[in-house]
């Protein structure tokens, strides 16, 4: 049996999440799938998976192996594209991660309109609230919000975002006011797990170098923005969120930024490729695609939560 086919098997077993559904997708029989798989766990001396009557789970020595059948497999592909050279039509399978709330409100559209624009290009997109390994796990392009730490990857900027306190117009009415990070202790706070459960950190104050710490008793926990949105425009307390989850909200006038002068700085926006993925076709086709229209994105986000 060929190995290279194999592997590609038991990637697609993976991605697919049944053994089942990888014979579907490459019009194989469950036995030769099971059959590809069997031939990779006799060539490594050891079990690669954890099979049970409907789902499939790596062992400790799988998830190595799968992450070195990614690199393999990619790096075949684009060696193969890059023969076929730069006007050969973007094909294949295009891998994208991005958070969750902006994989959904910005990054997903996008998609749809580029594969009705490139018909032999198909997307899969991994919404995780986590950062990727893209070399590992076989991801074409990434949306990243973060300050990026130095690495091989190719980093192209879209815009930046706040970390912003919101509430709504009739809460802020009936409540103390918000002048300063400290008079957070008198309100209803909701948390947002990955924002902070009991604490939110402010930049330093006049007289201190370290930065402020105020510590609550949140009224509600969710791991949700828009559980938090819709908690916080129906006036039930102050939640911190990214500008960009809160735009049209305060476009509308349904919420308002407060302490805006204790905010931290913004954090910056990029698509992420790994080197050398540029040349391959579809992934250069959908980054000349998204990046004008995200940074157009941003720039319109970020003129409405200014002027808040």
């Amino acid at each position: 049996m060929d190995r290279i086919d194999a592997m590609k098997v038991f990637v697609c077993a993976l991605d697919e999440g049944s053994l089942a559904a990888a014979g579907r997708r490459l019009g194989r029989s469950p036995a030769a799938v099971s059959r590809a798989i069997a031939f990779l766990e006799a060539h490594v001396g050891m079990a690669l998976l954890h099979r049970t009557t409907r789902t499939i789970k790596l062992s400790e020595a799988g998830e190595r192996y799968a992450a070195s059948c990614r690199r393999i497999l990619t790096d075949l592909e684009e060696a193969d594209l890059m023969i076929a050279g730069e006007r050969a039509a973007p094909r294949g399978t295009l891998t994208l991660t991005a958070p969750v709330a902006a994989g959904q409100d910005f990054l997903r559209p996008l998609l749809d309109e580029f594969v009705d624009q490139y018909p032999e290009v198909t997307a899969r997109l991994y919404l995780l609230d986590r950062p990727a390994n893209l070399i590992d796990e076989g991801i074409d392009v990434a949306l990243r919000i973060a300050h990026l730490a130095d690495s091989t990857l190719i980093a192209m900027p879209v815009g930046e975002v706040r970390r912003v306190v919101v509430a709504a117009p009739r809460y802020l009415a009936n409540h103390p006011r918000l002048k300063e990070p400290g008079d957070l202790a008198q309100h209803r706070i909701i948390s947002m797990t990955h924002f902070g459960v009991d604490s939110w950190s402010f930049p330093s104050s006049n007289n201190s170098a370290a930065p402020q710490t105020v510590h609550f008793t949140p009224r509600l926990i969710v791991n949700s923005v828009q559980g938090a949105v819709a908690s916080a425009v129906d006036g039930h307390g102050v939640t911190r969120l990214f500008s960009y989850h809160v735009a049209e909200q305060v476009r509308d006038a349904s919420l308002k930024i407060v302490l805006t002068g204790y905010e931290q700085a913004p954090l910056p926006v990029h698509l992420l490729t790994p080197q050398g993925r540029l040349a391959v076709p579809k992934v250069r086709a959908f980054v000349d695609f998204a990046l004008p229209r995200l940074r157009a994105h941003f720039s319109a986000l970020k003129a409405i939560t200014d002027a808040d």
